[in-house]
């Protein structure tokens, strides 16, 4: 059978900043994963492109 009790006061302020320390790094694991992946798009589509779009001729001349 489960025992249910009240929790002390800082023991619930310690989970909680627990869960917001996990969510921060949640969040950060997120955006660093998102930009990985745009660059992995972009690098792909620089590759596969007309290198001619990217690079036009005389485009190293001033």
């Amino acid at each position: 059978m489960v025992q249910t009790r009240i929790k002390p006061y800082l023991e619930q302020k310690a989970e909680q900043e627990a869960r917001e320390e996990q969510r921060r790094l949640y969040r950060r694991n997120q955006a660093i994963g998102l930009v990985l992946i745009a660059l992995a798009i972009l690098t792909w589509w620089l590759f596969h492109t007309n290198p001619g779009w990217i690079f036009p001729p005389g485009w190293w001349r001033p």
